[in-house]
């Protein structure tokens, strides 16, 4: 395995998530049925590590932005991000959770409203009110994106400040190198990422394509059938080959900071025309009680009422931002040069989680006040047809048909945007790391990804998809171990970097006084330096 060669985990990778399919597809129901019971099986009996794990992340993450490392950039010590923080943030979205959060933002509250989580309250009561948007705003905030930053916060330190190829083999080479029979798992564990990436993808895409076909049917009447799905696939698969032929700079990032800019007058939108006040108390108390109750809702299991919440909704969440972490965390790290630890990590740790925030509270909280106050039968349409839910609450306000032909505008872009930036990670992983795979490939895997969705439609429709789901998430366990390994060597890392940093110093600046933050030191320095030099204007008056 360690001598595949340049296009080795290309080609086997190809090869295994051909067979994957294959199978799905021929025996759509007995996969599906295969992958959920081990998909039961593995969070009944590794919920709680799941729960730890991500918590861990989070703390991590915080601990690191404040430490005396907080101050190393993603890149060399002089160098800017290559992004403005709109366009990052914008593409942070774009391929984190966009497509999702705008489906769920007022289903999932609407959902947990009827049948609130652990069984704490009754349902469609004020108190389950409340629980929803508390128990939206966890499954959608922080946490969520703690896998994703860790992974993306490793790849960006070792692609721009070590100058090493951004694969999940070069972090653990420093591990596999001293251990000859682990050296062979380096070209394993690129090809686990990839197969997960892509298994992953094509099952959101596939998910979105039946979900647009549905929001088509509530708002135009089309049918929902094969034809439809096709129909939007094709369309889908030519907008997100022409994005990716333009490349990361123009294709992903204008269509990111589209969305973006979309997103806040949809949002706004909704809350100027719906019970305003209403909305803006939702999420202040929603926020409030996301953060009163934040430790107590990372560790919460039911080992004493036996309820299945938690392994339904949260531990499902996290295996699958696990599983999904390769993907998301790669294109993170791609577009973050030049940052700082402690900017990235607040960049990424708070600033998505909150506009998720934002947009779960203004439509999850219209539609829960619209539900309480008028009986609008939202909750009810929620649970016969989640897709359409959010189509069903535009038709109760002014200018429905805008809202949702806006919405599902939304809709198509941001999963244009996923595709794009999954095709080109996935090119990178299978290009040895490179920071612009070549077009070529990039087309190729935007056709394997695309087929991959028709045929699983095809054979099996939704329960296809959910089979695949399934099998991508399955892989969130083994990566777990995988990520505490990289966790190990980037803190052995920093450690050296650091050393290396105030060696440099000393031997420098012999005569200055080195503290024990390099930055500060660097600074100093700097400043000795002008001090002791001719004065500026001087010296341009009277070269030497």
């Amino acid at each position: 395995m360690a001598r595949l060669g340049k296009q080795g985990v290309f080609i086997v990778s190809a090869v295994l998530i051909a067979a994957i399919v294959a199978i799905g597809a021929i025996f759509p129901n007995r996969f599906g049925d295969l992958a959920n019971t081990a998909l039961g099986a593995t969070t009944h009996y590794f919920g709680w590590f799941y729960l730890i794990s991500v918590f861990g992340f989070v703390i991590f993450l915080v601990v690191l932005a404040f430490s005396k490392y907080g101050k190393i950039r993603l890149g060399p010590q002089d160098s800017k991000p290559t992004y403005g923080f709109f366009s990052w943030v914008s593409m942070l979205l774009a391929a984190g959770f966009g497509v999702g959060l705008v489906f769920y933002g007022m289903a999932e509250p609407m959902t947990h409203y009827l049948n609130p989580p652990f069984g704490d309250v009754q349902g469609a009561t004020p108190e389950a009110a409340r629980y929803a948007i508390q128990y939206s705003f966890f499954n959608w905030g922080i946490h969520q994106w703690a896998a994703f930053s860790v992974v993306g916060l490793i790849i960006a330190y070792y692609q721009f400040r070590k100058c090493q190829a951004g694969m999940v083999s070069n972090v653990l080479s420093s591990v596999t190198a001293k251990r000859p029979k682990l050296r062979r798992l380096g070209p394993v564990l690129d090809i686990f990422a990839v197969v997960a990436t892509v298994m992953g993808v094509a099952t959101s895409i596939g998910l979105a394509v039946l979900q647009i076909n549905g929001g088509l049917h509530s708002v135009f009447g089309v049918e929902e059938n094969m034809s439809w799905q096709f129909i939007i696939m094709g369309a889908m698969f030519v907008c997100y080959m022409v994005s990716a032929t333009s490349g990361l700079d123009k294709g992903i990032k204008n269509l990111s900071n589209l969305n973006l800019i979309i997103c806040f007058a949809l949002m706004f939108y909704i809350l100027l025309t719906g019970p305003t006040v209403k909305i803006l108390e939702t999420i202040t108390l929603g926020i409030g009680d996301y953060l009163q109750n934040f430790i107590g809702m990372s560790l919460r299991m039911s080992p004493y009422n036996g309820s299945d919440w938690a392994a339904g909704w949260t531990i499902f969440y996290w295996a699958w931002v696990i599983a999904w972490s390769p993907f998301v965390g790669t294109f993170v790290a791609r577009i973050s040069r030049g940052r700082t630890i402690k900017q990235y990590v607040f960049g990424v740790l708070i600033v998505p989680p909150l506009l998720a925030c934002l947009w779960i509270g203004v439509f999850g909280g219209a539609a829960i006040q619209m539900e309480l106050h008028s009986d609008a039968g939202l909750a009810q349409a929620t649970a016969d047809n989640i897709t359409s839910a959010l189509f069903r609450m535009f038709d109760l306000m002014p200018f429905s048909n805008v809202l949702s032909v806006v919405a599902l505008c939304l809709i198509f872009i941001f999963l244009v945007t996923s595709a794009d930036s999954a095709t080109y990670i996935v090119s990178q992983m299978t290009d040895n790391g490179s920071l612009n795979p070549p077009l070529l490939k990039r087309v190729i895997w935007g056709v394997l990804i695309a087929a991959i969705c028709l045929t699983l439609l095809s054979a099996g429709g939704e329960s296809g998809l959910k089979g695949l789901q399934s099998a991508a998430v399955l892989s969130a366990l083994p990566f777990t171990f995988i990520l505490y390994g990289m966790i190990s060597v980037m803190i052995k890392e920093l450690r050296a970097d650091r050393k290396a940093m105030l060696t440099a110093l000393y031997r420098r600046h012999s005569e200055t006084p080195v503290g024990a933050d390099a930055f500060e030191a660097e600074e100093l320095a700097d400043e000795d330096r002008y001090r002791r030099a001719p004065d500026v204007k001087n010296r341009r008056i009277n070269p030497r």
